[in-house]
């Protein structure tokens, strides 16, 4: 592997396509979702005809009102200036575990309870409350699946990705792509062992990290970090900044990361040369790293392509997906990014879809390139995937023209 740019990313770059519709619409879910999140399933669980016996409802509805207080309180103590982790865990698990409830109780509030209607299962109090119960069966099954499926180390997914340019020898690189580990207030230094443990078992020659290590400062979450640095592979191991690192001095990160062995590609590229063939390996800073203030930080893909022969294919690492619009223009082969989770909790996929171009797996942007989209390898906040599984993922570059000959 061989260096061939270090162009910092203060050169000139367009600048960041207009706010997208999805961030317009984040600025006033603060204020919205937690009302929703706990007023609707209380609604529908306790108040539409179940008729329950004393105390049941004031009870639910202290609870459900419980919620609604203590979640934001929370996680403004957990992820606010005071960064408490005890707080943190509380608030995220009564996100997810309030989504999750609000899901349901709508879904089977509208199918449901309709369809008990017209099998004439019992009377409205009786459909009510199946109804009720049905809702908080699902919620604790799903709640108790999605946090051990969080909590595993992923399982590896596999697959062959064709560049037309690639040389033949380099027919059948194996790349590693790890991402979103999002180290935080759960310790899951263990986890992080072994996900490093079953990355070297790939034997990878080259490994990346497409950012979003950790929820928390380098220094906070060195623990769970330190076994990034017993990761191995044949050529490099490359990372780029996420959009998390830029909430938690980003530059300590990028730091830390190059003490434990990692090559940080911050606009720059380096050269993998197998078989008498070439293939160019970049990567940029995250598309918010300008907005962070931080010097030098800016997601810059021509300073990282500068020096680069253009008749090269080229794999380019950038943490989030709706890069690729830019990547295309300059005719990249393949893209590497995570940050999406695959929508971490069944169904905010829809919600990510405003945002980003793909959710997870391979698509194709233009007439040459492609974008691998992982669904992550840890999760954020709330510790549940539903619908949406972790991964590590090994792709193997193939040549159009077959092996080198031996």
């Amino acid at each position: 592997m061989t260096e061939t740019s270090d162009t910092r990313s203060d050169t000139g770059e367009a600048p960041e396509a207009p706010r997208s519709r999805l961030w317009r619409l984040m600025r006033y879910v603060p204020l919205i979702a937690p009302v929703l999140l706990w007023s609707v399933p209380c609604w529908i669980l306790l108040h539409t005809g179940q008729h329950w016996p004393s105390p049941v409802a004031p009870i639910g509805t202290a609870l459900f009102a419980l919620g609604l207080v203590g979640m934001p309180l929370a996680m403004a103590q957990g992820h606010g200036r005071r960064q408490r982790d005890g707080a943190a865990i509380v608030g995220d698990t009564l996100l997810g575990g309030s989504w999750v409830l609000f899901t349901w109780s709508v879904l089977l509030g509208a199918l449901l309870r309709p369809a008990l209607a017209v099998a004439g299962v019992g009377d409205g109090q009786d459909r009510a409350r199946i109804v009720t119960w049905a809702v908080l069966g699902t919620t604790a099954v799903l709640l108790a699946w999605g946090y051990a499926e969080a909590r595993r180390v992923p399982r590896v997914r596999r697959l062959d990705v064709e560049l037309p340019r690639l040389g033949a020898g380099l027919d059948g690189t194996r790349v590693a792509l790890i991402t979103d580990t999002h180290y935080g207030p759960l310790d899951r230094a263990r986890w992080s062992a072994r996900v490093c443990e079953t990355v070297n078992g790939l034997e990878a020659d080259l490994v990346c990290h497409t950012g979003d290590i950790a929820d928390g400062t380098a220094e906070r979450r060195r623990a769970q970090a330190a076994p990034l640095g017993t990761v191995r592979a044949n050529r490099a191991r490359v990372y780029v900044t996420g959009n998390h690192e830029y909430y938690s001095e980003a530059q300590g990160w990028v730091d830390l990361m190059d003490e434990l062995g990692w090559e940080p590609l911050r606009n720059r590229h380096l050269l993998l040369e197998r078989g008498g063939d070439t293939l160019v390996v970049a990567g940029v800073d995250d598309v918010t790293a300008e907005s962070s203030g931080l010097a030098g930080h800016r997601a810059h893909l021509a300073g990282a392509l500068d020096g680069a022969d253009p008749d090269l294919p080229v794999l380019l690492l950038a943490h989030q997906p709706k890069f690729v619009d830019r990547a295309a223009e300059h005719g990249i082969d393949l893209q590497l990014s995570g940050h999406t989770h695959g929508g971490q909790i069944w169904p905010f996929h829809h919600l990510v879809g405003l945002d980003q171009p793909a959710l997870a797996g391979l698509s194709r942007h233009g007439t040459r390139t492609l974008l691998y989209t992982s669904r992550g390898t840890g999760f954020w906040g709330p510790p549940f995937r539903i619908f949406a599984p972790s991964e590590i993922t090994l792709l193997v570059l193939r040549s159009p023209r077959g092996p080198a000959a031996s």
